[in-house]
């Protein structure tokens, strides 16, 4: 018989992430002893669960001491499992930095999309928001304007979205808008305590500071 565990389990590698709104995920995520016992299963299997408070899913990713076996080929490290080029890791990188970085200001400060902050005494220890309400969004058109040259230009750019998007790192409307959205993994497979301070302290904090500026003149 299956047990809760191996079920959690063999749901993550099929389908590859899962909401932390469905059962087995909250108990995960509550349960110590159900927690531990997924956790020493998938070490034993080279895995990890990701999961992060500020995050709409949970799923699996590589335990460190799997890293180099896996990742490690013919002397050369390998920045990514899923071969992804590097123009598309580029890419990956720029929308983490304009989805999750804005988001996750807003998670830490208790403010949704209005702008409105929990300012009231007990603010900070209401739940961290998480969903629609906190989430940011990217214009493709806009994305172009300000990366497209330096990620190869329309065309590659539109073939990487399409790979991230089936990868599940990004959300893209059918509609004419063209609009970007996080999607499942973004927010759990890239690390915000190592990229966040390299990306602000680095190459990309003068063109982030530049589109804050404008997306405050325009709200």
């Amino acid at each position: 018989m299956t047990d809760d565990a191996q079920a959690l389990i063999a749901r993550l590698i099929a389908e590859r992430w899962m909401p932390r709104s469905e059962p087995l995920a909250r108990r995960v995520l509550v349960d110590e002893a159900f927690r531990e016992d997924i956790e020493q299963r998938l070490a034993a299997c080279g895995l990890r669960l990701l999961d992060n408070p500020y995050a709409t899913h949970i799923a699996l990713g590589l335990a460190n001491a799997a890293e180099e076996p896996v990742l490690a080929r013919e002397g050369q490290w390998l920045s990514n499992n899923l071969k992804l080029q590097r123009d598309c890791v580029a890419l990956l990188v720029v929308l983490w930095s304009l989805l999750i970085l804005p988001k996750r200001e807003r998670q830490v400060s208790r403010r949704d999309n209005t702008g409105i902050q929990q300012n009231d005494m007990f603010g900070m220890d209401k739940p961290i928001p998480i969903g629609a309400d906190v989430e940011s969004s990217v214009q493709e058109s806009a994305l172009l304007a300000d990366f497209g040259k330096q990620l190869g230009g329309k065309m590659r750019v539109n073939v990487n979205l399409g790979m991230l998007s089936r990868h599940g790192f990004i959300a893209r409307s059918k509609g004419t808008a063209g609009m970007i959205r996080e999607g499942p993994l973004l927010d759990l497979a890239l690390d915000h305590s190592v990229l966040a301070p390299r990306i602000l302290d680095g190459a990309l904090a003068e063109l982030l500071a530049v589109r804050a500026a404008e997306k405050a003149i325009e709200e």
